[in-house]
């Protein structure tokens, strides 16, 4: 299949979920009919931007035209204007992992948590979901500032913006909330399903994280759970990581890989593995922690028939070493690491 095909396919894949592409990149227009209507291609407020949800009169759904500047075309062209100066294969990715979402197929019964939530943590997970659900895409926002200074290129559907979080800083929550800029990011099921929101407070006059007790914090469940970050290909390899930070470090350097942050190492050892996933590569920490959490993994996966690698950081953690060593040179560390290893287990 060429080039020119594959997109066209790949516009036409998006196409077939126009609106929920329109929420998801335009959150600021509205629906008009059968049309989702915007200020322009950056996603401002206004009417000036028309994009047809649906096809009609021989008109293709995900067919757009900027009435103000002329400008028209498909969803591709329109995602292109919308992320900014990137290329178009970093287009083509965010096109892909926006197909990602889908749900995941159904799940082995072994591979279930076992346990569904009880009703006070129904209520989390429900909160966690419309935290989520009023977040913003992240680019162009103080969120992505966050990122990208950390030399994080790696970004996704699972990443949202909200510019004023409620936050509790006492303890027993007796003082009013403030509120924060947040960066959000969604936690889910092997089915796709939302059960959490991790929140990371971000400081506007810095554009770090915010200088609070805990300024990363979870609603929802996170066990067994993970943030996922697709690369839009069937792969039967995954890459599991602890931080958000250091998952999308690594996953910068090796932007073909799909991904799972767990956030910490103890929820990093209780990770539950989605179907067809046949080798896991394991981005931990240099510490008791990734090590431990390492071994109770490779422990119960390779019981399952998973096989298991190490990716272990150079200095403190993946992101000094993206920061300090530059994309290129991590991703051949990493590639060489995977390769080794990848000979060991081949011999065993």
């Amino acid at each position: 299949m060429n080039a020119r095909r594959s997109i066209a396919d790949l516009s036409a894949d998006v196409a077939d979920r126009a609106e929920s592409f329109c929420r998801q990149y335009f959150p600021e227009g509205r629906r008009q009919g059968n049309y989702w209507q915007v200020g322009d291609t950056s996603g401002a407020k206004g009417q000036s931007l028309a994009i047809r949800l649906q096809a009609q009169g021989g008109r293709k759904a995900g067919s757009w035209q900027d009435f103000a500047t002329g400008e028209y075309g498909d969803l591709i062209d329109l995602l292109h204007e919308r992320l900014g100066s990137v290329t178009l294969k970093e287009t083509l990715r965010e096109a892909r992992s926006f197909l990602g979402e889908a749900p995941c197929p159904a799940v082995p019964h072994a591979t279930r948590n076992p346990e569904p939530p009880d009703a006070a943590s129904g209520k989390r997970i429900a909160r966690a979901r419309k935290l989520f659900a009023v977040g913003k895409p992240v680019l162009g926002t103080l969120a992505a500032t966050y990122l990208q200074a950390r030399g994080i290129t790696r970004l996704g559907p699972a990443l949202r913006y909200h510019p004023r979080i409620f936050l509790w800083r006492g303890e027993d929550d007796s003082d009013p909330p403030q509120s924060a800029p947040a960066l959000l990011a969604k936690i889910t099921d092997n089915r796709g399903q939302i059960t959490g929101c991790a929140r990371f407070y971000l400081d506007p006059s810095t554009g770090g994280l915010a200088a609070i007790e805990s300024p990363k914090r979870i609603l929802g469940q996170l066990h067994g759970h993970a943030i996922r970050f697709w690369s839009g290909k069937a792969r039967s390899d995954l890459i599991v990581g602890e931080g958000l930070e250091n998952t999308l470090s690594v996953g910068t350097a090796l932007p073909e890989f799909d991904l799972a942050s767990c956030l910490t190492a103890t929820h990093l050892g209780l990770f539950i593995p989605p179907p067809g996933i046949k080798r896991i590569w394991i981005a931990r920490d240099d510490d008791e922690a990734g090590r431990n959490a390492s071994q109770k993994l490779r422990n119960h996966w390779e019981s399952l028939g998973i096989a298991c690698g190490d990716l272990v950081p150079t200095m403190g953690d993946f992101n000094d070493d993206l920061r300090a060593l530059g994309k290129d040179a991590l991703r051949r560390s990493l590639l060489g690491a995977m390769k080794a290893q990848s000979l060991e287990i081949e011999d065993r």
